[in-house]
């Protein structure tokens, strides 16, 4: 685990450059180094399983981390609404940077320990890496459909919510894919969880993710409340579409502050 996370120091050193990057494409780069680094280390001992989900976690990373740095380059109305949203670095001393830097490695390490403890124990293929496989690559395929269809809809009208494709599904159906895709993750690991500190890695990056998914979603939630909150449309929407659980009647948690992100 020490060689994964100081690949992954490295690699998320690119918010240094921009802190917010620490936590956009320094973490899609990060996830996909991560998935390089295990296939280096252990490219004589994979199974058919293990390498599928090495290679979807590569293409995850790779594909997130493009999406959002060409998102933030060429999407002006994304830049002004980052302006709005977050503060500067100039707000952040170099030792809340630090925390951030290291605390995100830490972060990421956990998120990919099912495989790397999978792969480090040699276990075999069995229906939890499966399963595990089956729920990534979903998740994986939500996630970019919904991102493709969000800057298709913004295209269109930049000032409009979107309500369209998947979005009629859940408010926020990339977040969802990101949970499915971490589900899977942790899923996979079943099997090769053998001492306290792998359920402890795993655990914490799991629950760490799925805390910060619903942390967005409710951070979304507010802000299109003040965008387009007086439109009708808009609380019909809101009103009628789970904000990321199908079929769960949870319509709305900008009242749970203890959601933070």
């Amino acid at each position: 685990m020490l060689y994964l996370l100081l690949i992954t120091l490295l690699i998320d050193a690119i918010g240094w450059y921009r802190i917010l990057w620490f936590i956009s494409v320094g973490y899609g780069a990060s996830i996909a180094a991560i998935g390089v680094t295990l296939g280096v280390m252990y490219w004589g001992s994979f199974t058919l399983g293990t390498a599928l989900l090495t290679g979807l976690s590569v293409v995850y990373g790779c594909r997130l981390a493009g999406y959002l740095l060409r998102r933030e380059l060429k999407s002006a109305a994304y830049r002004h609404t980052v302006s709005l949203d977050a503060k500067t670095d100039a707000d952040y001393s170099v030792t809340a940077h630090f925390f951030i830097w290291v605390s995100c490695a830490l972060l990421y390490v956990c998120q990919m320990s099912p495989l790397a403890i999978r792969l480090q124990s040699g276990v075999g293929d069995n229906v939890a890496l499966w399963i595990g496989v089956c729920v990534a690559a979903t998740g994986l395929l939500l996630e970019a459909v919904a991102d493709h269809q969000k800057s298709v809809a913004k295209k269109r009208d930049a000032h409009r919510f979107v309500s369209t494709g998947l979005y009629r599904l859940v408010r926020c159906p990339n977040y969802l894919g990101e949970m499915l895709f971490w589900t899977g993750m942790f899923i996979s690991g079943f099997g090769a969880y053998a001492l306290w500190w792998h359920w402890l890695l795993a655990l914490t990056g799991y629950v760490a993710i799925i805390y910060i998914m619903f942390s967005g979603a409710r951070r979304i939630e507010l802000r299109q409340d003040h965008n387009y909150g007086a439109d009708s449309a808009y609380q019909s929407y809101k009103a009628t579409t789970p904000i990321l659980l199908p079929f769960v009647p949870l319509y709305s948690v900008k009242k749970y502050r203890w959601l933070k992100g």
